[in-house]
């Protein structure tokens, strides 16, 4: 049996108790990355620019087009259970879920919404990539982090459509696909305790801890944050695109962690909650991906900041900063339109 490579705790389980049951071997290849991990680099790596000249150094040896291979021998995969999911109910009753997580509409799943997707993004969104990325109000993302999460869509097919289409806007998109997407899965690859705060750097941790009894501004309750009841409307409307789409715009993602530090009770129940939130709703949520963006909030692959109250030395966002950034109200206008307030 071939599968794509496993990277976090729960799909290393799920391999090993497959390669446990069958009767014949199971083959992992690395399908999930353009450059296998292991290939990039031997160890975890300190940020983007220290991952950055190793991928590029690799890049042509794997960033290729690959021809379709005819299965010799086409198996039925015996011994292995199927499931009817014609009844989804009946199918999602017999897995050990969170059923208060709603269904999203917002995402078709499949390999042809997944294609579909890519060539509208390439077609009509690439060339204003670079300029429109960091907006949130505008609708500017290739939206296919839950495709790739999924294997429904290969890194490398998305990498080869985007070098097809305008040459503007390429460098930045490939640059988060590829380098900045690999650098996660070479952070939960390395690092045994990269759903912990214990898996930070030092420095993180140490400045954290050191101003943990700093008087926060507020605090809230996982269930209050759940809900979107913060008096911030910049960080509840991100809150209630991510339950209402099953998706967050990334730069709001980041505000949205570094105010989970800042308005909980210590940094360790501050990790803790912003990686339950992100998973129970992000539909890419338990992805490589997930982990380190929340690990970036809390100073994971960035640097020393100015110190500041609660944040010590790691970066710190603000909602006047967003508003600097982009037009924030017209993003939380966007966010209300959607309904289920």
């Amino acid at each position: 049996m071939v599968v794509d490579d496993g990277y976090v705790r729960i799909e290393r389980r799920w391999r090993g108790s497959a390669a446990a049951a069958l009767e014949c071997p199971l083959i992992e290849v690395a399908t999930n990355v353009i450059v296998p991990v292991e290939a990039a680099s031997p160890k975890e790596e300190y940020a983007a620019a220290t991952l950055r000249p190793k991928i590029y150094g690799r890049l042509d040896d794997f960033l290729t087009p690959l021809k379709k291979t005819p299965l010799r021998v086409p198996s039925p995969a015996p011994g292995l259970e199927s499931w009817d999911i014609d009844d989804t109910g009946a199918a999602l009753a017999r897995l050990d879920l969170d059923r208060k997580v709603g269904r999203v509409a917002a995402h078709r799943g499949g390999a042809s919404e997944a294609e579909k997707r890519l060539r509208a993004f390439v077609g009509r969104k690439l060339a204003a990539y670079a300029e429109d990325r960091n907006d949130p109000a505008i609708d500017g993302l290739s939206g296919l982090g839950p495709y790739l999460h999924f294997g429904q869509i290969s890194p490398l097919a998305v990498a080869l459509a985007v070098k097809k289409g305008p040459a503007y806007g390429q460098a930045a998109f490939l640059e988060e696909l590829i380098v900045r997407r690999e650098l996660s899965f070479n952070f939960v690859r390395y690092n045994r305790a990269y759903d912990k705060f214990d898996g930070l750097p030092d420095w993180c941790r140490t400045t954290l801890l050191e101003h943990a009894r700093d008087p926060r501004p507020a605090v809230y309750t996982r269930a209050e944050l759940e809900r979107a009841a913060t008096h911030d409307p910049y960080w509840n409307a991100a809150q209630r695109e991510m339950v209402l789409t099953g998706k967050m715009h990334g730069y709001m993602r980041m505000y949205w962690g570094k105010k989970i530090l800042e308005w909980s009770a210590s940094p360790r129940h501050a990790y803790r909650t912003a990686l339950a939130l992100n998973n129970a709703y992000e539909l890419d949520g338990r992805d490589p991906n997930a982990f380190a963006g929340v690990a970036w909030t809390f100073g994971k692959h960035d640097r020393p900041w100015g110190r500041r109250p609660v944040f010590g030395t790691v970066r710190s966002m603000t909602a006047a900063g967003l508003r600097r950034k982009f037009d924030a109200d017209a993003y939380v206008r966007k966010i209300d339109a959607l309904g289920g307030a």
